[in-house]
């Protein structure tokens, strides 16, 4: 697992830009499944097909965020604006990687006061260009924040945990699993973190019976932390709501039931702010039953997240006994 995960992490892949974590998850996937198509805006979707079964679409998004050069000065330096939700708190001094291949650290015009955090248009990146002439991006070209994978023991620690562990629980499922009682979509999704924009056409393509999406939640377990139940170590999280979504209160009771019998460590999770693909998947045609199976993480958008391993194990497990057993829903195919 950690060694599945260091290889997804340290692909550069931010939103929109896709297409190399795609190919990829695709070369891992292609002989576990009955069927791989990719859409037109890039979203991987994997079939293990079972006619006359209810239709599962489980989605998990590919995509980091990143940055997107919008102006280069005449010395060379960089401005730049957010793909996604970038926070300044976590960038000045951080380096980037264009998916060139380019590298940068990303430099403040004035030193702040220790109580002011500069926003981003008071940023630039520094790529060691002496002018606009020899530097080596261009506008709109776009980077991901640059950290290895660190191995903790329990503990790993990278950018793009979010949403690499989900990506990384579904091919493992996949890879385990033998039978299911659902037709069942392997979406991986682009553009999450600029709108759940992967997940809208995917879920209007598959038309699912029910959807359920893999990614990370935040914890409440860190010093004078976000006040929040959640905590590293204690197993997946059972979304109930977050900012975009209400989880289906059957799904909710289909999980929880499901881990319970299955013995395996669960949290009840409510995240006040973010959300999912879940949102997406339960507004597509005439609604669809959502729910969340949530990976812990801190420091959710900084550029270096942590998750425990026996969560993800845990999570992968859940899955498993998820699709083999029936959820307690009508279906329409």
């Amino acid at each position: 697992m950690k060694e599945l995960l260091r290889t997804l992490v340290e692909i550069p892949a931010p939103s929109g830009y896709e297409s190399q974590v795609r190919s990829q998850i695709r070369e891992w996937i292609e002989p576990l499944v009955d069927e791989t198509r990719v859409d037109q805006l890039g979203n991987l979707v994997a079939v293990r097909k079972q006619t006359g079964a209810p239709r599962l679409m489980l989605v998990a998004h590919m995509d980091e965020i990143g940055l997107m050069v919008t102006h280069v000065d005449q010395k060379g330096f960089a401005r730049f604006v957010p793909l996604g939700g970038v926070m300044p708190i976590h960038c000045v001094g951080g380096r980037v990687r264009f998916l060139n291949g380019v590298q940068g650290v990303i430099g403040v015009e004035k030193n702040p006061s220790s109580s002011e955090i500069p926003p981003l248009e008071k940023m630039f990146i520094d790529v060691g260009a002496t002018s606009v002439d020899d530097c080596p991006i261009r506008i709109g070209d776009v980077a991901v924040f640059e950290r290895p994978f660190v191995d903790l023991g329990k503990r790993v620690v990278s950018k793009a945990m979010d949403d690499r562990v989900g990506v990384a629980v579904l091919i493992e499922a996949l890879r385990r699993i033998e039978r299911s009682v659902f037709e069942t979509y392997f979406v991986f999704s682009v553009q999450e973190e600029v709108g759940v924009r992967g997940a809208t056409v995917a879920a209007f393509g598959v038309e699912p019976d029910l959807g359920l999406a893999v990614d990370v939640t935040a914890t409440g377990d860190t010093p004078k932390g976000h006040r929040m139940e959640v905590r590293l170590g204690a197993g997946p999280a059972i979304k109930i709501r977050d900012a975009g979504m209400l989880a289906d209160p059957r799904l909710i009771q289909w999980m929880v039931q499901t881990a319970e019998k299955a013995k395996i460590p669960y949290q009840r999770e409510i995240l006040e702010f973010g959300g999912t693909d879940a949102r997406a998947i339960q507004l597509s045609r005439s609604g669809v039953a959502a729910g969340v199976l949530s990976i812990p993480c801190r420091y959710v958008h900084a550029p270096s997240e942590m998750v425990d391993i026996e969560d993800v194990e845990n999570a992968v497990k859940l899955l498993i006994h998820l699709l083999q057993t029936p959820a307690p829903l009508e279906h329409r195919h």
